[in-house]
């Protein structure tokens, strides 16, 4: 499983939460403020549910006519390489330990507090089909009593850590070569004999981008890679135009984005400002990490690695949707639930061959041969502009009950991320695993949340959509 061994107890702890829940044959009570005098181990069965005593509450809207019914899954891994951190640099950009939690990372592999577009876009990827999206959410451990083990592994991570940091920062000073998104400015549908026409102008738009951004890098006069960069891209836009029948926005011009050029207007003012305004925070507070079990204060126990992680885009139940803006951000629950109230919190808990039955503020003790499942299911509504917003929600919202998005918004492929865990049922049952949370969330199942950062090349963008768009079943 890859885990990572302990010395101290994951405490949960529930003040208000503090409820007479039936679990199987187990009942525990607990009053407000006081954790029910449980396992050996201290931990509260009273934010735990037998998933059986949860009647089926998950409505799926019924498919309309223009249905986009395709779903495309990106195989990422389940951080095999151990890329963890308690960074988040969409909520709290340029601010180390932001988190204070440990998240779990799949695909990009560069993804830390002082991680931007430019660093993001250069950096590798765990994904096979070669995606540099980010993929982030908090860990999932389970309390033990044992000695602490050596854990070179976890010293080794935070070192290679501090060279990412040092090396996005210093990222942030160069030259980027900035283009506007093509793939989201085409149309929901793509007439059938200009498929192929479109997925080769966007290859070469992004071998484009690539070929400028080494010239740049390289010191050449950013002017004069521009220039031509521009007579390249239109000649590919206006052969797409051709084989689509349909005249496109003037997307041509690039720019170059730096400290001091804005690049080109691409929607991401929102993001740009709160990283300056999160770099000017780090300046002025304490730092404190994690030790070398990977464990900071009130997150204390064995990561337990998922035994799947599923990375499925999905459809719109009524119409097509158009594609992702490259770099856009998009948050799924609230890790603050506590200050901020249930509004964003989202229905995340589950056990395999149960998913017709979510729990939001209770963790599932699953059945024998049953798993403990988080789904996290993406808003997919899109302003059509922005990649970020001041609050990270505004840009991208949830479709309504009936899947259809608000007046103002387009359907984008939505994201579920389910990740899937080998707990044993004996650990279920004494209350012992819990997600890693800031500390006044003492661990409340309600504050699960996961994030996600599109870089996404256009063509990769591109077959998606198609793929969603005309009822496919993709695996890449």
């Amino acid at each position: 499983m890859g885990r990572h061994r302990i010395s101290r107890r994951a405490k949960l702890t529930t003040g208000a939460l503090g409820l007479v829940i039936a679990v199987g044959v187990v009942t525990v009570s607990a009053t407000a403020g006081d954790p029910a005098p449980a396992s050996a181990d201290g931990a509260d069965r009273s934010l735990f549910a037998d998933i059986l005593t949860v009647p089926p509450n998950v409505r799926i809207p019924a498919p309309q006519r223009k249905a986009s019914k395709g779903t495309f899954t990106v195989d990422c891994g389940r951080n095999e390489n151990g890329h963890f951190n308690p960074d988040n640099f969409i909520a709290q950009p340029g601010v180390r330990n932001g988190a204070q939690h440990l998240h779990d990372y799949v695909g990009n592999l560069s993804t830390n507090a002082d991680s931007s577009n430019r660093s993001l876009a250069r950096a590798g990827t765990t994904c096979k089909n070669g995606d540099k999206s980010t993929y982030f959410w908090p860990v999932l451990r389970i309390s033990e009593e044992e000695e602490p083990a050596e854990n070179p592994p976890a010293a080794e991570q935070k070192a290679q850590r501090k060279q990412a940091q040092a090396a996005d920062q210093q990222a942030k000073a160069q030259p980027r070569v900035d283009c506007p998104d093509v793939a989201s400015q085409l149309p929901e549908e793509v007439p059938e004999p200009a498929q192929d026409e479109v997925d080769a102008e966007l290859g070469a738009l992004d071998s484009q981008l690539d070929a400028a951004e080494q010239k740049v890098q390289a010191g050449e006069d950013p002017a004069a890679v521009l220039e031509p960069l521009k007579g390249e891209r239109a000649a590919a836009i206006d052969r797409m135009s051709d084989a689509i029948g349909a005249g496109l926005p003037d997307l041509a011009q690039c720019g170059i984005k730096d400290q001091g050029n804005p690049g080109v207007a691409n929607g991401d003012e929102n993001s740009d400002a709160a990283q300056a305004e999160g770099t000017a925070q780090e300046a002025a507070r304490p730092q404190p990490e994690e030790n070398d079990n990977n464990e900071l204060e009130g997150n204390e126990g064995e990561i337990q690695r998922p035994a799947k992680v599923d990375l499925t885009f999905r459809g719109s139940p009524v119409t097509r949707v158009t594609a992702m803006p490259r770099f856009l951000r998009i948050l799924y629950g609230d890790a603050k639930v506590s200050t901020n109230g249930p509004k964003n919190a989202r229905d995340s808990w589950t056990c395999s061959g149960f998913e017709d039955r979510v729990l939001m503020n209770k963790y599932p003790i699953c059945p024998e041969g049953s798993k403990v499942v988080r789904l996290h299911d993406f808003p997919s509504c899109w302003d059509g502009r922005n990649i970020d917003s001041a609050n990270h929600r505004d840009h991208i919202v949830f479709p309504d009950q009936n899947g259809r998005c608000g007046r103002g918004f387009r359907a984008v492929p939505q994201l579920r991320i389910t990740l899937t865990y080998d707990i044993p049922r004996e650990v279920q049952l004494a209350g012992r695993y819990a997600v890693d949370s800031f500390p006044e969330e003492a661990h409340n199942p309600l504050s699960d949340h996961d994030d996600f950062a599109n870089v996404m090349s256009q063509r990769i963008m591109w077959r998606l959509v198609n793929c969603v768009n005309r009822g496919r079943t993709c695996q890449e």
